[in-house]
């Protein structure tokens, strides 16, 4: 049990490999066109979405893999130890930290490598790789969409019967994680009743918000926020993979950028000036990298909000948004919102979502979300005098598979 436990443990593997392929190909940064000259023709391709062939084990693909195998191998090797009053609490965490895993990291890559969730088209839309075992010679084939979401949503909400509701440490889950990713897999498909069931369910159990006028948060530093910030719940970062030029050569959107007040401390806290514009430094990682990716209470205010205005209830919706917007402005300059018209207060909230949680792998999958319900967001990249375009909806945003792993399985390309 003992060595199950420190497989889970290896932050460096479990923790630190979610997805980082789409928040490459996202709009929230760009590459200057000196940068995007001096980087290696592949990270050139996946700036302007045309990557087509890729191998070898760095990417998102093998590392994510390597991440659901150790679940898997946990999940064989405990079906052999029977639980009983002295294991119990070991063996649940082993069992519900396995499950977790798995279902996060198929999340991630389901968000990456299939297309939007659409009721209409999953069940026939090509989605991942499903193992279910460690033996790893067993035949791989693609599921579908709808396949890949079930099996995310059943791993997250067995592993939230085993795990504790909270632990001391945000390295390894607990049941108010599984929660929090149950809350993001639904509001990536727009089920936005559930959506907000489970968003509910985790501030029921934690609600911490950071006031960034604290002492806490150091907006002058270029690591603003202290390791393990109240906010965590659990911790994850991207694997870097196709992030490295986004973090350390990338510059922030610029029209973002002045969608915030002069009295939103995320001015200071999250952007410092960078080669005529601006570089982020608000992870909540507590580096300057690798960049954070796990779950933490102000998305999930941001998704309880979303999830308010869109079945009705706006006043709850404004209530979790200024809850959240107290603790990001100067003290004594918030004035709360109060927005009673539903399509205006859903505007704000996905305006504050993308605020709130910019270069946290989130971006992708909420422009191919919305892009379902025909808002038409266009990534545009700048090249000089050369202009390109990601036009919604297109098959690009079920992003290619590593060419060596198709010719491998003969599992369908993108």
């Amino acid at each position: 049990m003992d060595d199950l436990q420190a497989l889970l443990d290896d932050n460096i593997y479990m923790n630190a490999n979610t997805p980082g392929f789409g928040e490459s190909c996202a709009d929230d940064y760009f590459d200057q066109t000196s940068v995007y000259n001096s980087i290696d023709v592949q990270s050139q391709q996946v700036y302007i979405w045309n990557l087509k062939i890729y191998n070898g084990p760095t990417n998102d693909w093998s590392a994510n893999y390597h991440v659901i195998h150790t679940a898997n191998f946990c999940l064989d090797q405990l079906s052999t130890i029977p639980k009983n009053p002295a294991n119990e609490t070991a063996w649940n965490n082993v069992k519900g930290s396995a499950l977790f895993f798995r279902g996060y990291y198929y999340l991630g890559l389901t968000w990456d490598y299939a297309k939007a969730y659409d009721d209409a088209t999953s069940s026939t839309d090509p989605g991942i790789v499903l193992r279910s075992g460690s033996d790893f010679k067993a035949v791989s084939t693609r599921a579908s969409v709808a396949e890949s979401y079930k099996q995310v949503i059943s791993d997250l909400e067995e592993a939230g019967l085993y795990l504790q509701p909270k632990v001391p440490q945000p390295m390894r889950p607990s049941k108010v994680a599984a929660y929090g990713a149950l809350a993001r897999t639904y509001l990536s498909m727009r089920k936005y009743d559930s959506a907000f069931k489970y968003a509910d369910a985790a501030l029921h159990i934690k609600n911490d918000l950071l006031d960034y006028n604290s002492s806490q948060v150091d907006p002058s530093s270029y690591v603003p926020f202290t390791p393990f910030n109240k906010e965590m719940i659990f911790y994850s970062t991207q694997s870097g993979n196709y992030t490295t030029k986004l973090y350390f050569y990338g510059s922030i959107d610029t029209t973002l950028l002045a969608t915030y007040d002069s009295n939103d401390l995320r001015n200071q806290v999250f952007f410092f000036p960078y080669n005529n514009y601006y570089g982020f430094k608000g992870d909540y990682a507590a580096t300057l990298y690798p960049p954070f990716s796990g779950i933490a209470t102000d998305e999930l205010f941001l998704i309880r909000a979303e999830c308010s205005v869109r079945l009705g209830n706006v006043a709850a919706a404004m209530n979790d948004l200024n809850s959240l917007l107290t603790n990001r402005y100067t003290i004594g300059t918030f004035i709360p919102l109060q927005i009673t018209n539903q399509d205006d207060a859903l505007a704000k909230v996905l305006l504050e979502r993308r605020k709130e949680l910019l270069m946290r792998g989130l971006r992708w999958i909420d422009i191919k979300r919305l892009n379902k319900e025909n808002y038409n967001i266009t990534p545009t990249r700048v090249i000089g005098s050369q202009t390109y375009t990601l036009a919604p909806n297109s098959s690009y945003y079920a992003l290619p598979l590593p060419d060596d792993v198709v010719k491998e399985t003969g599992i369908v390309q993108n």
